[in-house]
């Protein structure tokens, strides 16, 4: 335990050493990390619309892509779990956005602190690719969530596409 302590306290005064010498390597760090984090999420997002896809194609219960040696084969879903699926989904969307609106807002005060002298990355290609990216899977979310409307009852569908109508206002207005 007492090596323990003494390698810790060594990795921490390397850590301070390397912060001291180098401020900008925690920054960029930390966005390539979220910038992971939000790749991660969309494909997560992604293969929950294909898996919604599936379901709504096959409503019998059927063992998908079985002839084909789909990746999905393995998955038998049942048509009462679609709407869990569905809403499942919805929420992995809503982080995703509140992961773009986040970046937006860093954004918005880099650009503030500009205008008092610090250094202000103008390149918006990473912002408008993920809102981009974002808004792409949300449209064919709410393509496959119109597809099963029936499926849904009617006490879910409306609140469903009020969540919609929450997310894609939310990135417009912002």
């Amino acid at each position: 335990l007492r090596l323990v302590a003494i390698m810790k306290a060594i990795m921490e005064g390397e850590k301070a050493a390397v912060l001291k010498r180098d401020r900008h390597l925690p920054l960029s760090f930390h966005r390539r990390q979220e910038e992971l984090k939000f790749s991660l999420g969309l494909q997560r997002l992604q293969h929950r619309v294909h898996e919604i896809k599936v379901l709504r194609d096959n409503p019998a219960g059927e063992e998908p892509g079985r002839q084909g040696g789909s990746q999905l084969g393995a998955v038998s879903t049942a048509p009462q779990e679609l709407p869990a699926l569905i809403l499942e989904s919805v929420k992995e969307l809503e982080a995703a956005k509140q992961q773009v609106l986040k970046r937006i807002q860093i954004w918005k005060r880099q650009q503030q602190l500009a205008g008092n002298g610090a250094i202000f990355e103008e390149n918006l290609t990473p912002l408008q690719k993920r809102c981009e990216s974002l808004v792409e899977v949300y449209f064919q979310l709410h393509q496959q969530v119109i597809g099963v409307s029936a499926k849904l009852g009617p006490e879910l569908l409306p609140r469903l596409l009020e969540r919609f109508n929450e997310v894609l206002s939310s990135l417009v207005k912002r």
